[in-house]
């Protein structure tokens, strides 16, 4: 069946004057930052951080420390869906670019670093927790993941994608509080120490259904291992100052974000379990407020069943072929 919407795609730079947009989840890393009577600081100092970690990495024929610059894209998918005249916020990713003040060249980075999707919200906010609600055990619902799995392959297979970027997406996420890091022999000169583990988290499930694969690096200088999802092959498919872009960006989030795991003033030994309980951390000097984040992922997960899931539900499952909860 032929999809019944297809997908629009926009972009918008994310600097120190960035606000917003009405259809953005808040929740997400860039626009979270971007509220509040601090936010024109706090994106300046989210983005001092990622120019300082990109040159750190970035260390070759760069005895300043200030060769490379890092420009960010927040990327706006939408769905417009056919009979209706508003379009859906579908999913939203960052695109990087670096520029080169030596040479004057602005060299082309990798799409994707942080993921953001309205129907994922659904399905970890709402459909997992009601599912999960008065249960002594743990489980996921039947199909779990399948709609956003084909949701998401749709927008990689489209023409306007293929207008935008020339590769996949690559993401870098946090590692699983729940599930225990080995570290191999395994090093690599950008994305640094290999680790591994016995059992895929949920997050990892979900992005298989989205067709990626995953491994587990913590780059040089990290205290922590970082989750990459990627499609082909991570480690020869993008460029050292690619792979660099999304280590600098996605490194500056967690730290905010997550200054327990990616903060820590120790750094993640041969076996490794990630705590947000640990308390030997630093704080970065940029506001954020970790439960509001979790409140709107709720309201947002909400929004998509309201205005998505149950008006589209009979269609939706018809294309995906599966049942939609």
């Amino acid at each position: 069946m032929t999809a019944p919407f297809h997908y629009t795609i926009k972009t918008h730079r994310f600097d120190e004057n960035y606000e917003p947009a009405h259809s953005t989840r808040l929740t997400t890393n860039f626009a979270n930052l971007a509220r509040g009577d601090n936010r024109q600081k706090n994106l300046q100092n989210t983005i001092t951080m990622i120019n300082n970690r990109f040159n750190d990495l970035a260390h070759w024929d760069n005895p300043n420390g200030d060769r490379y610059l890092v420009e960010l894209d927040i990327v706006s998918a939408d769905f417009l869906i056919d009979g209706v005249d508003e379009p859906f916020p579908a999913i939203e990713m960052l695109k990087t670019y670096v520029i080169d003040q030596q040479t004057g060249k602005r060299i082309d980075g990798i799409v994707g670093n942080n993921y953001s999707s309205y129907v994922r919200d659904y399905d970890f906010s709402v459909l997992l927790l009601n599912h999960n609600k008065d249960k002594q055990s743990f489980g996921t619902p039947a199909n779990y993941g399948e709609l956003h799995g084909k949701l998401f392959d749709l927008l990689l297979q489209s023409e306007v994608y293929g207008e935008h970027f020339d590769k996949p997406p690559v993401f870098c996420l946090s590692v699983s509080n729940t599930r225990i890091y080995q570290q191999t022999c395994n090093y690599h000169p950008i994305l640094g120490q290999e680790y591994t583990q016995e059992a895929y988290s949920l997050t990892d499930e979900y992005f298989a259904k989205m067709g990626m694969s995953v491994r587990y690096f913590m780059p040089p200088k990290s205290v922590a291992p970082y989750v990459f999802y990627f499609k082909g092959d991570l480690l020869n498919d993008y460029s050292n100052l690619e792979l660099i872009s999304t280590i600098a960006t996605m490194e500056t989030f967690q730290k905010i974000y997550r200054p327990e795991i990616y903060n820590a003033n120790s750094v993640a030994g041969k076996i490794y379990q990630p705590s947000l309980n640990y308390q030997d951390y630093s704080l970065t000097k940029i506001e954020y407020d970790r439960e509001e984040r979790t409140q709107l992922a709720i309201k947002q997960g909400q929004f998509a069943g309201e205005h998505f899931i149950k008006p589209h539900r009979e269609i939706l499952a018809k294309w995906a072929n599966t049942e939609i909860l």
